[in-house]
């Protein structure tokens, strides 16, 4: 081997037969530069295309004129099932009935097109006219794949989903924005609202609970938005968690203590953070004999308990009317003996009622709010107090909350898309005017590794519990080692 690079540096010692030899009586800048002058340069290599790549340009081609197809075919049979299937019948019949009838129906239209699709083409074709004729077209799939938690339409060409915390964009499309508005309409509809040019926006609920949003042009300049939280069915319990490392053992151990010992507890985080997750985990530690009223925007809480009363609001109609908001709810729940009550996220003038529940033997009670941390979670109280018209001493209105609110736990989406519960800190009073907090736990990020992953540690802060002797006289005598840090 060294033999091998003693000849590579002899070759390279040895002058190049094409270097011109260097005139007499220049100086060594000179030579230098008539040398480099009369080197000719190498002619550059063209960049070439492997074999390889020019096979998977020709395979995706392929693959997308196939596609194309198959969605022409489609809109045209799709036509034809309009024409032959009885609408009106549809409720009655078995999905078996009816996929056998489309079949037969698509069938016949392909025989009539002259046109001859393989067993795989011909299965899904089918499989998208039922979800075209059942469901929500292509976006049926993505509804029945249980790793996806969100649905994210950026027009009819761009569709989204969010796997695991991280978005990735998906092969899947509408036809046209036609097609895309068809699917809207076909949403809202089911639940009595509309969406148009003079009500470009609408929230409803899906058949199986997922939460949806969109909105249309002109409002939406390149086509309609649309966004779809999923509904979970199986909900994560407080041991999913620890397990997820979403957070510690010992933290568990606390927040069962502060449920427990029914205290007021505020989730704060951003979207997608965990709060519901968050608040459904809490939940778990309420005794099963204590009567729960639930209210929500959208019902997403599942709660296990046997005496629960759920709550959701209502939009007004198409005139204007009906509409029935959380302040709404809440205000009835007072009057319905409720031990604790659970808004599924305060976000405007519920606040007010939300905070006198608190203030007035309603202990235990939780929400979830959109905040950065506690503190912010804290301001945006104020904010919301402050917004809704009621005029109010700032002192008086810190004083209101510290005395509502004990806790605030905060959770966040990590980089790496984990969720954590990042902080969990106590309001213990005021000094001055200002409310007064202490953290007990938080998560500390240590750094990344190579593949993008967050490395951190959850800690305890050494701060003894404002609350351990309450936990104490209800049974739940914590160690005070859960409240030693991590050296």
């Amino acid at each position: 081997m060294f033999s091998r690079f003693k000849k590579l540096e002899e070759n390279h010692a040895r002058p190049a037969q094409t270097t011109a030899p260097v005139k007499e009586g220049l100086s060594a800048p000179q030579a230098k530069a008539h040398m480099a002058a009369a080197t000719p340069t190498a002619p550059r290599a063209k960049p070439t295309v492997s074999a390889k790549t020019v096979a998977q340009t020709v395979v995706h081609d392929k693959e997308k004129k196939r596609k194309e197809r198959l969605q022409e075919i489609k809109v045209e049979l799709h036509k034809r099932l309009l024409d032959n299937l009885n609408l009106a019948a549809l409720e009655h019949a078995t999905e078996a009935s009816l996929r056998s009838e489309i079949a037969a129906i698509a069938g016949e239209a392909l025989d009539e097109m002259s046109i001859v699709l393989n067993k795989e083409d011909r299965t899904t074709i089918n499989q998208e006219l039922y979800d075209e004729v059942m469901g929500l077209g292509p976006l049926e799939p993505l509804l029945k794949d249980d790793t996806v938690n969100d649905i994210l339409v950026n027009g009819p060409q761009q569709i989204f989903v969010e796997r695991d915390g991280k978005l990735q964009l998906t092969d899947i499309t509408f036809k046209d924005e036609r097609h895309l508005l068809r699917i809207i309409d076909k949403i809202v509809s089911a639940v009595g609202r509309r969406v148009d040019e003079s009500n470009p926006y609408v929230d409803a609920r899906l058949a199986d609970g997922s939460r949806f949003n969109a909105m249309v042009p002109p409002i939406a300049v390149d086509g309609s938005l649309v966004s779809i939280r999923k509904f979970k069915k199986e909900k994560l319990a407080v041991n999913d968690l620890v397990k997820f490392g979403a957070f510690t053992e010992e933290m568990a151990a606390y927040l069962q203590a502060a449920v427990a010992t029914r205290l007021n507890i505020i989730v704060s985080g951003g979207t997608g953070s965990g709060k519901t997750t968050t608040l459904n985990a809490l939940s778990s530690f309420i005794d099963n004999s204590e009567r729960i009223l639930t209210i929500e925007d959208t019902a997403e809480l599942q709660l296990q308990q046997v005496h629960v009363g759920r709550m959701e609001s209502r939009p007004p109609n198409v005139e204007g009317k009906g509409a029935v908001t959380q302040r709404d709810c809440l205000r009835n729940a007072l009057r319905m003996r409720p031990d604790r009550i659970i808004v599924g996220e305060t976000r405007g003038e519920e606040v007010i009622d939300m905070l006198q529940a608190m203030n007035t033997g309603h202990d235990g009670s939780m929400t979830t709010i959109h905040a950065n941390s506690a503190r912010d979670a804290v301001s945006r109280l104020e904010n919301m107090v402050s917004m809704s018209g009621i005029e109010m001493p700032i002192k008086a209105l810190r004083s209101q909350i510290a005395s509502a609110v004990n806790l605030v736990v905060q959770v966040s989406r990590l980089q790496d898309g984990s969720r954590r519960m990042v902080s969990v800190t106590e309001i213990t009073g005021m000094e001055g005017d200002v409310i007064s907090m202490q953290e007990i736990f938080r998560y500390e990020r240590l750094g990344m590794e190579a593949n993008g992953k967050i490395v951190g540690r959850f800690n305890a802060t050494g701060v003894r519990s404002y609350y351990a002797e309450r936990f104490k006289q209800w049974g739940y005598n914590l160690p005070a080692e859960i409240y030693e840090p991590i050296v």
